[in-house]
């Protein structure tokens, strides 16, 4: 500790005049948007806080729908209105769709071999194209039904020998949720030994907090790096990158082994290492390519559909009154079957409302990653430079109250008769973004939500612990790229008696 306190002494007033130096043309005649005043040398930095999503949304409401944060010498622009939304997701959204160049994500998606990350370009069009025709299609989704129902069942079975226990919702819709996936992109379910004793778990949860706690270097480019190391983010994000990856050579190699069972259906990774073996793309696919993929695959199902499960039945306990009228939709349309089948969820209107109504006041990316401009451009009349970081505010604009009535409360009626849906074509509401960049995985994620949340509710009538009440329930967030329920979800299961057929 002592060491550091020297070093940053001694390097501080050459970071300083660094940035002084650096802090040279905005350029004559150039109309920037507003700023909060900030601090030398980290600008804007102290006043993000813990929950970034809200702290900007407070901001723009003194300086307005479009603004900037400086964060040491970078400015980052953010917008908060459907207005401005809809300019950077779809009007200028050509111009808007790259991804900068930041050194936590170069090295988690093995130099931007990967969707979520990598720049506008060539691999990025063609891994688009992947998931719209292989990987993520309607039809590939509708292959792996079989997984989803299994293990519902296996669930909704566990539960039910513990009941009338109480039961860590957080933990059994997280567990469900690695499950499905992990079958769906890797062939099985990997635990224990397999995941090194819980090192590829730990890897996940590290990779999140270096990539929500940003690297210096992106910040302060001439200094960062020796940040970065002082404090131990270079350790941590290396240390993330090496547990990951020998998870994903472990199951790639299981892949490519000839005595391997021959399976009965593809699963991700059989499907691009056939890509890869045919030379169809036209960026030739690497094993770092696959890499790439299957991080992201892997981090959506830790963060956003676990999540979005454990807010919705979290807003649906503290409002029985609509517990019980979901409950009722479900359990009269299904009747006695004994569950919920993929092939009911377009008919419960309620309950397909109620989730659009969480996902409004709890979106699984409350900021969206961060887009680059490619050229000089426009945004609410202010001048916006080439290469300027912008970031869409979707906690704000979903719940902007020239849009919506009462915007911070839960009142799944609001999606009744109501066109809006998930697929980001309304400015107002995308969850899942919206534009070029839009989440490939809307179709695979709500096949597992939907379904899983359904036969909870079919399944159980839900009750507090005992001497808990409506207002107990914990609201705190934890911000962490996605914005997660700071204490888990914590409910009694009684098993719904249902004469079955």
């Amino acid at each position: 500790m002592a060491l550091l306190s020297i070093l940053v002494l001694f390097f501080l007033p050459l970071l300083s005049f660094l940035l002084l130096k650096g802090k040279k043309k905005n350029g004559k005649g150039f109309k920037l948007p507003p700023s909060p005043p900030g601090l030398p040398i980290i600008g804007n930095l102290h006043q993000i806080g813990s929950l970034p999503h809200r702290t900007v949304a407070q901001l723009s409401k003194k300086y307005g729908q479009v603004m900037v944060l400086h964060f040491g010498r970078t400015p980052v622009v953010f917008v908060t209105t459907p207005e401005m939304a809809k300019e950077v997701l779809k009007n200028q959204d050509a111009n808007m769709c790259s991804r900068p160049p930041l050194q936590g994500p170069r090295k988690i998606s093995y130099n931007f071999k990967d969707i979520s990350f990598t720049p506008y370009g060539e691999w990025w069009r063609e891994i688009r194209k992947i998931c719209a025709l292989e990987l993520l299609s309607p039809k590939a989704v509708q292959s792996y039904m079989f997984v989803r129902e299994e293990e519902i069942a296996l669930m909704v079975d566990s539960i039910t020998k513990v009941s009338p226990a109480p039961v860590d919702l957080s933990e059994k819709l997280a567990s469900i949720t690695n499950k499905v996936i992990s079958r769906t992109a890797f062939g099985k379910v990997y635990k224990g030994k397999d995941l090194d004793n819980g090192k590829l778990t730990e890897a996940v949860g590290e990779v999140l907090l270096c990539l929500n706690n940003f690297s210096r270097e992106d910040f302060f480019p001439t200094f960062g790096w020796i940040i970065n190391m002082l404090t131990g983010y270079t350790a941590r994000i290396d240390r993330a990158l090496h547990n990951m990856d020998k998870f994903f050579e472990k199951v790639i190699e299981y892949h490519l082994d000839s005595n391997r069972p021959k399976p009965d259906r593809e699963d991700i990774i059989d499907v691009l290492l056939r890509l890869q073996r045919d030379q169809s793309s036209r960026v030739p696919i690497t094993k770092d390519h696959i890499k790439g993929v299957l991080k992201d695959i892997l981090l959506a199902s830790v963060d956003t559909g676990g999540l979005s499960m454990v807010w919705a039945m979290t807003e649906l306990a503290r409002h029985p009154r609509v517990m019980k009228m979901v409950q009722a939709e479900i359990r009269s349309y299904v009747g006695n079957k004994g569950k919920v089948d993929e092939s009911d969820i377009e008919s419960l209107h309620f309950f397909r409302a109620t989730l659009k109504e969480s996902l409004r006041l709890h979106p699984p990316s409350p900021l969206l990653f961060a887009r680059e401009t490619m050229s000089d451009c426009k945004l609410d009349g202010y001048d916006i430079p080439n290469k300027t970081r912008i970031h869409v505010n979707v906690f704000a604009v979903q719940r902007d109250p020239r849009y919506w009535k009462n915007p911070d409360e839960y009142i799944p009626e609001r999606f009744i008769d109501n066109p809006i849906d998930l697929n980001g074509r309304s400015y107002e509401y995308f969850p899942f973004s919206s534009g070029r960049r839009i989440c490939p995985g809307i179709t695979m994620g709500l096949a597992i939500v939907e379904p899983i949340l359904a036969n909870l509710l079919y399944s159980f009538d839900w009750k507090l612990p005992s001497g808990m009440t409506v207002e107990d329930i914990n609201m705190e967030e934890s911000f962490n790229l996605s914005v997660n329920k700071k204490t888990p979800l914590i409910l009694v299961p009684i098993p719904y008696e249902c004469k079955t057929a």
